[in-house]
């Protein structure tokens, strides 16, 4: 089962001024990320605004995304959905147009407890081949729902297409355990962006990042770096990409990745509410901060 690896980009899903998706700017936006040398692209995930679109959008995203890519790099969907239901359809339509697998968020606002978690994706495994990969997408912060390494490797008992975790939330130790799972066989991914490098040292495959979105160039030259054993060279890449990630505000506000794109001459859409695009003002502050940034590229 082909897991994922090295800059894994969270996408942003542009719509246009009428509030529909923008099929042809997110055509673009895949083709230069994989122009730019990201390893693995991720829609409908957060950074996607997944629950703000309708399953049919997010069905039609994903498999714009896929053929797109064609097979160039590796295309994981988002499925994480606010029902169990929708979620089931999500992960099996991803496997019907030829995603690579899937990521599964953990149930969203409901609190629940060690054993319905582990039944949650339980069932949503059980509705896919064995052999199409799932990842459980942890982000407490968001989701509300954590999941230990205790229940971790409870999921992994009943559930052999979960070959791995993408863990939002920047807490090394628990990154660190999640490593441990199943005697460590077991792929993680990490969302926090601006430590790459030092979860790439902890024996991560990756980074899920938003920011590597707009510019992920740095990002690409960290795990390049990284993956020739220069660590003075990733070192440097990593400071360049730690500087955006903050100044991008770690991905808190995706209109700042739309305009960044657009200023790149990829139509980055607008946001779609209750979310709100940038100000003009605030657009204005933000591009003349990030244009040094994009001339070293």
């Amino acid at each position: 089962m082909k897991k994922l690896y090295g800059v894994i980009t969270a996408m942003t899903t542009p719509f246009d001024e009428a509030n529909n998706l923008d099929i042809e700017a997110l055509r673009q936006q895949t083709r230069f990320l994989i122009e730019k040398g990201v390893n693995c692209l991720y829609p409908c995930g957060t950074t996607g605004e997944m629950y703000l679109m309708t399953l049919e959008e997010r069905e039609q995203v994903a498999k714009t995304v896929v053929e797109e890519a064609d097979h160039r790099v590796t295309v994981y969907i988002h499925a994480g959905a606010m029902t169990q239901e929708d979620t089931i359809r999500l992960a099996r339509h991803a496997h019907e147009i030829g995603a690579d697998g899937v990521g599964v968020v953990t149930p969203s606002y409901f609190s629940l407890d060690e054993r319905a978690m582990v039944e949650y994706y339980r069932s949503v495994c059980a509705a896919l081949p064995s052999d199409f990969p799932v990842y459980v997408y942890v982000i407490p912060q968001l989701a509300h729902n954590d999941i230990s390494p205790a229940a971790m490797e409870k999921i992994c008992a009943q559930c052999p297409n979960v070959i791995g975790v993408k863990y939002s939330y920047p807490d090394m130790n628990r990154m660190l355990q999640y490593t441990r799972v199943k005697n460590g066989d077991f792929s993680v991914v990490f969302g926090p962006d601006h430590m790459f490098l030092s979860a790439l040292v902890a024996g991560c495959d990756g980074t899920v990042s938003g920011c590597s979105g707009p510019v992920p160039e740095p990002f690409v030259e960290v795990y390049r770096q990284f993956r020739v054993g220069n660590m003075e060279a990733a070192q440097k890449a990593q400071k360049k990409a730690t500087d955006l990630c903050w100044l991008m505000k770690c991905g808190g506000d995706m209109s700042i990745f739309k305009n960044i794109l657009t200023l790149r001459g990829v139509k980055g859409g607008h946001m779609r509410k209750p979310l709100l695009d940038l100000t003009d003002a605030d657009r204005d502050t933000l591009m003349e901060k990030v244009k040094p940034y994009l001339t070293e590229q």
